[in-house]
């Protein structure tokens, strides 16, 4: 059984919304992926998004008509391949990790969903390739919608650059801005390392997007929370 991922208190609305809502929409290769990764990668499942997320991505994308996207984190692929089912035959999208074996994962679902030609994916850090993608001269302004589920101290340092490659209009959206619901918790509350970590950075984060005159945001309770940020200038 996959970790658990979320902030709902009720477990028994969490089933419900999954099991009426998500899960009979879910396409079947999104299943068979999210099933292969937790066969292999059983806790570190928790890492992809979950169903009703992925449903929203989809959503958001088709509303957007986006045909341009970029997504930093990509683990098995999960969004990415939501991602790219969401965008039209010509849509594209960047996809950047450093775990080359866990997108391996995720590929084959990708390649029976006939998708393969809407990605292009790069091994390498996040940081570099945007900087490399502002250095070029022709991306600045061109990216639909960017998908942030990455490390999390470098969220902050991710923002800049994003912002510059986000056209007017455009949406970058962080993932897990709620960490588990972590970040409402005070500092003398017991916690897992990684939570308190990980919450140190995502309360920055989440302070400074509310404080950017240049966006407008939206904080979502879906998932492990998501923040929607709509570039105005």
């Amino acid at each position: 059984m996959a970790a658990k991922k979320g902030i709902l208190k009720s477990e028994a609305l969490t089933k419900y919304i999954l099991e009426t809502s998500a899960y009979p929409r879910e396409h079947e290769q999104l299943r068979g992926l999210r099933e292969a990764t937790v066969e292999k990668h059983n806790f570190r499942s928790v890492m992809n998004v979950p169903v009703d997320e992925g449903l929203f991505i989809s959503m958001l994308l088709k509303i957007m008509n986006a045909k341009k996207t970029i997504e930093l984190g990509v683990f098995t692929g999960y969004s990415l391949l939501a991602t790219a089912l969401a965008l039209p035959q010509d849509g594209k999208v960047i996809a950047i990790d450093q775990d080359k074996e866990a997108y391996q994962t995720g590929l084959p679902f990708i390649q029976k969903a006939g998708v393969e030609h809407k990605i292009n994916f790069i091994n390498s850090k996040a940081i570099t390739v945007l900087n490399d993608l502002i250095a070029d001269g022709k991306e600045e302004g061109t990216v639909d919608f960017a998908f942030v589920d990455a490390d999390k101290e470098n969220y902050l340092n991710y923002h800049e650059p994003l912002l510059k490659l986000v056209k007017v209009g455009g949406v970058i959206a962080y993932d897990n801005t709620l960490w588990f619901g972590s970040v409402a918790q005070s500092e003398e509350e017991e916690m897992m390392d990684s939570l308190r970590a990980g919450r140190v950075h995502l309360r920055k984060l989440n302070e400074f997007l509310a404080s950017d005159p240049r966006i407008e945001l939206s904080q979502l309770s879906i998932g492990d929370g998501v923040a929607l940020c709509r570039r105005l200038y």
